[in-house]
């Protein structure tokens, strides 16, 4: 194997790929990237057995086809120290990676390919496709609502769900949830259920190109997904569960209503979360006729409020949240304004942006 290439056009691959490789491995050929080259194209895979991420590059000279593995941080680090638009020479000889670049000159250690473990996607598994910033979306309206270690394995991901024409997306922890869905895909693709873990939904949103319209290919086996981009390729295993009926968990309604502006609500709560209590980070509502009050204290006794003028003409309620939940939805909205519908102060709280029907939110509330 011999090729020849800049420095950029090895960067971006490489340090796409590298994401998924993990600093401390029980196996060494896991701490490796493959690293395959043939017609005219350069290959880097970076796996970590539950994420597999491939990415490909054309801008290269090649004068030996081959494949090896290869240190993936070393490799990095050793691209990343070398100055801009150098040039670099590839060799393997040896069984070592000769890397030459000026003056500079590094023998990489190798692993014998047969021993990098591969996915074997099924040819003929359910597929489709969405725009790239499409897909980006559905992401950043729900992955914040994933759990993080929950013995509910099912919570640490997010479910993929389609339906007819449309494509859902949904994550909660328990506490709350967020689901939202994008009509005009191709029909008939059917109702199936995914649920995707947390790394790889992480390396999905790093790998979407941003504001792109471009399709990307989204195939599917019983307990494999694979995404396919222009110049990369994600695989991650499926959790295998099922997910709860999501659906239980969403109010059907609530005769309170508030609706007020976004920006200015999450700011004031950003200011009162200041000094709530660092461990249960609660804050407690008062809806009064126009104007919807905060509240936060902790245990050094010292507290925060504020009240900002929203639209509610209901009856008076206090009801308590995580503040950090209701920052996180407001923070994912785009609208201007916020809707709010209560029906008790045991009861979950119904979030929804005017501007945005497609999405729903779901905060149960806190004992105050």
């Amino acid at each position: 194997m011999k090729f020849s290439i800049d420095r950029e056009a090895l960067l971006e691959p490489l340090q796409v790929v590298s994401n998924v490789v993990e600093r401390r491995q029980t196996l060494p050929i896991l701490s490796n990237l493959l690293v395959v080259v043939e017609d005219n194209t350069l290959t880097l895979t970076g796996t970590d057995q539950e994420v597999e991420l491939s990415a490909r590059t054309t801008s290269l000279r090649c004068d030996e086809a081959g494949e090896i593995t290869v240190p993936a941080r070393k490799f990095l680090d050793i691209c990343r120290s070398l100055p801009e638009a150098a040039s670099m020479e590839c060799q393997l000889q040896e069984n070592r990676l000769t890397i030459k670049s000026g003056r500079f000159i590094s023998h990489l250690a190798t692993l014998p390919v047969v021993d990098f473990p591969n996915v074997e996607m099924v040819s003929n598994g359910f597929a489709f496709k969405l725009a790239a910033n499409t897909l980006q979306q559905l992401l950043g309206k729900t992955s914040f609502a994933m759990a993080q270690q929950d013995v509910r394995y099912f919570f640490n991901g997010v479910l993929l769900e389609t339906e007819d024409n449309l494509v859902r997306f949904v994550a909660t922890n328990g506490q709350r949830l967020a689901t939202s869905f994008v009509e005009n895909i191709e029909s008939g693709v059917g109702a199936q259920q995914f649920i995707v873990p947390r790394k790889g939904v992480s390396e999905l949103a790093r790998l979407l190109p941003d504001n792109s319209d471009m399709d990307v290919e989204l195939k599917f086996s019983s307990n494999h997904m694979q995404v396919n981009c222009a110049q990369a390729t994600l695989t991650t295993k499926l959790i295998d569960a099922t997910y709860p009926d999501y659906t239980r968990a969403i109010p059907g309604g609530g005769g309170k209503i508030l609706v007020g502006g976004r920006v200015q609500i999450k700011e004031a709560l950003r200011r009162t979360a200041i000094l709530s209590n660092e461990m249960y980070r609660n804050v407690r509502l008062t809806l009064e006729p126009g104007k919807l009050g905060m509240h936060a204290n902790n245990p050094l006794q010292e507290e925060a409020e504020e009240s900002v003028s929203v639209d509610y003409e209901g009856a008076s309620l206090e009801i308590g949240f995580n503040v950090s939940y209701l920052i996180d939805v407001m923070t994912v909205m785009q609208g201007e304004r916020v809707r709010m519908a209560f029906s008790d102060a045991n009861s979950a709280c119904l979030l929804t942006d005017p501007d945005d029907i497609n999405s729903r939110y779901v905060i149960s509330p806190m004992m105050l």
